[in-house]
């Protein structure tokens, strides 16, 4: 008799817990030097535009061989799966990002990026601050809140 309730608490237990791992959202980075965005999950859709390499995207629905997306500005469309990689990338959003080399306003400005800018992601955020790499080989932090793609 108190195997039933068993099944019944852990039917409950993986029930609330649901709702959490929907909300985990998963993020990919152009692989491909450019990829075409799609209305729909065909290379017969509608082309509606290109994404360079290293940007990045929300994974929304994953279809294997397609994925619908969405972009920073909010916008979904559909990829085909093999122009992403799982390399972690994101998006600066803000005019004049403070690039620093530590994880505090006060350390040392390495440099300064611009909005647009596309940065590999090297630690994830800790303290409002994120790890990350230029192309150009520069490494440093800054400012969680002034990326996309977290």
């Amino acid at each position: 008799m108190a195997r039933p309730r068993t099944k019944v608490r852990l039917l409950a237990l993986l029930l609330a817990l649901l709702p959490a791992a929907a909300s985990a959202l998963e993020y990919r980075s152009v692989g491909a030097a450019k990829a075409v965005l799609y209305d729909a999950p065909s290379a017969q859709g509608k082309k509606l535009y290109v994404v360079g390499q290293g940007y990045p995207v929300e994974i929304i629905v994953n279809l294997g061989d397609w994925l619908k997306v969405r972009d920073n500005h909010g916008s979904l469309s559909w990829i085909e799966a093999k122009q992403l990689a799982t390399k972690r990338t994101v998006l600066v959003t803000q005019s004049q990002v403070e690039l620093r080399q530590a994880a505090d306003a006060a350390s040392p400005l390495l440099g300064r990026l611009e909005k647009d800018v596309v940065v590999e992601l090297v630690e994830p955020a800790l303290n409002g601050w994120i790890k990350v790499k230029h192309r150009d080989g520069l490494v440093g932090y800054i400012s969680a809140a002034s990326v996309w793609g977290l």
